[in-house]
């Protein structure tokens, strides 16, 4: 079970490095082609139309070709992503190859998690699922590390014409093409794991889900539990994915999912992740420094989602949740203190450094954390693919608008404007999870099922 899941979440590691790498490459790529603030704007945010669309295909293509052959499908595109980035001839050529890169980050921020929550136990289904997003802190770092890496030693002579020009004179092109390699990894281990029993059993091929729970469970009879429990979640429903979609206790676990996933991308954790870097060389920080620092973000995000799956099964989601979202609020508003009366109270960079990392740890220990392991649970069986597609695409959509929006609200709004927007939006994202979700800790997928219904 663990070997599936950490198989799965290796998605997430592709995931968290096509993301976060593009703050190192934003300032480079707009010098050379020229980019105006709206086009630096597309640059950043055309990956992302590419993740609403693949967000959006992702539960017609699991639910109908299954989850190991959609995670394939992902993987795929990354490669073309990748490679294409570090060769193409200009810019048109760029956001196209990162758009094909977005398809893939959309397809497999629902098959993955998705995938983990239905071969995972009750019990241990959080921190399993807790396993993908640590793969996408992975991601993040790898990316920022790669990112500074190139950077120190750009001005080093090449060693040919080829590498001279994808890591010294158009650097972008390494930092971009080398998220190849992961994806090399996740292509080969895919094969060696088998489809979701539970997609099994909803497509009517019991014999084979069978064998695989027999194996997750060691043990026949609990094998055969499973998988009665899972037949009567689905029996005597003659609707379509669809219609079913639509029945009260259902659509109200759509619309809930939705709601926390686009909320959660306007409480700013994607604008640091992808504006961090122009964020602190705004603040007087050098640009080495600026991506020095923003490998600390990784490490600190990579680090505290490993105590965020440590406990996330003996905390509760929710509790995470309550917490970690305060803290965010309390940073975000020194955040906010410190560009807009930082010079007269005399703060320097290392209470905006200081402010900038707790930001980041009470992000990756509640929201960051919960998201996906709750919209990867909270769906029934027969409609989880189109459901979590549904949120999914939520998700996306803010993460666009954010990727648009923050070089606007930085110039408009200031830092200390836009930081406290998004302590604001903080406030109604508690009190959805306070009054609407239901805590689904230790409860199996049936059970969660049964409380919409």
């Amino acid at each position: 079970m663990v070997f599936l899941s950490v198989v799965a979440a290796i998605g997430g590691i592709l995931f968290g490095y096509d993301t976060a790498v593009i703050s190192g490459t934003t300032t480079s790529v707009t010098t050379q082609f020229g980019l105006t603030v709206m086009q630096q704007g597309w640059y950043v945010g055309c990956a992302l139309i590419g993740s609403i669309i693949g967000v959006m295909i992702a539960g017609v293509l699991s639910d109908n070709l299954g989850r190991k052959k959609t995670m394939l499908i992902a993987s795929v595109l990354f490669s073309i992503s990748a490679i294409g980035c570090a060769l193409c001839a200009g810019f048109t050529d760029l956001v196209i190859y990162r758009i094909i890169g977005g398809f893939g980050i959309g397809i497999v921020s629902i098959v993955s998690p998705m995938y983990i929550s239905e071969i995972a136990v009750a019990e241990k289904r959080g921190a399993l699922v807790s396993l993908y997003q640590l793969a996408i802190t992975v991601g993040f770092l790898a990316a920022y590390l790669v990112n500074y890496l190139i950077m120190i030693n750009v001005d080093q002579t090449a060693i040919s014409a080829a590498t001279g020009k994808i890591f010294h004179t158009e650097f972008w092109r390494g930092m971009l093409g080398c998220e190849t390699f992961p994806d090399l990894l996740f292509v080969i281990v895919i094969f060696f794991i088998p489809e979701s029993p539970r997609w099994l059993i909803v497509k009517g091929k019991g014999a084979q889900a069978k064998g695989i729970l027999q194996r997750i469970y060691c043990s026949e009879t609990e094998a055969v539990n499973q998988m009665e429990i899972t037949q009567s979640s689905i029996a005597g429903s003659t609707k379509s994915e669809w219609k079913a979609l639509l029945e009260p206790g259902i659509l109200k676990a759509v619309l809930i999912g939705s709601a926390i996933a686009i909320l959660g991308q306007f409480m700013g954790v994607n604008a640091v992740l992808y504006y961090g870097p122009q964020i602190l060389g705004d603040a007087g920080l050098s640009s080495d420094s600026s991506l020095l620092s923003q490998v600390l973000v990784g490490c600190v995000n990579m680090f505290t989602t490993i105590i965020a799956l440590l406990i996330i099964d003996k905390v509760g989601r929710k509790q995470l949740i309550y917490w970690g979202v305060s803290g965010m609020i309390v940073s975000l508003l020194m955040l906010s203190l410190f560009f807009a009366k930082g010079t007269q109270l005399h703060l320097g960079n290392g209470f905006l450094l200081g402010f900038f990392l707790f930001y980041v740890f009470c992000t990756a220990i509640s929201i960051s954390a919960v998201v996906f392991v709750i919209l990867s649970e909270m769906y029934p069986n027969r409609v989880r693919g189109m459901a979590m597609s549904i949120a999914g695409l939520s998700l996306w959509l803010g993460t666009y608008l954010i990727g648009q929006l923050t070089p606007w609200m930085l110039s408009t709004l200031k830092p200390q404007g836009t930081f406290l927007l998004f302590a604001f939006m903080c406030v109604p994202y508690m009190l959805i999870f306070w009054k609407l979700v239901p805590e689904t800790t230790g409860k199996t997928l049936e059970q969660i099922e049964n409380y919409w219904k």
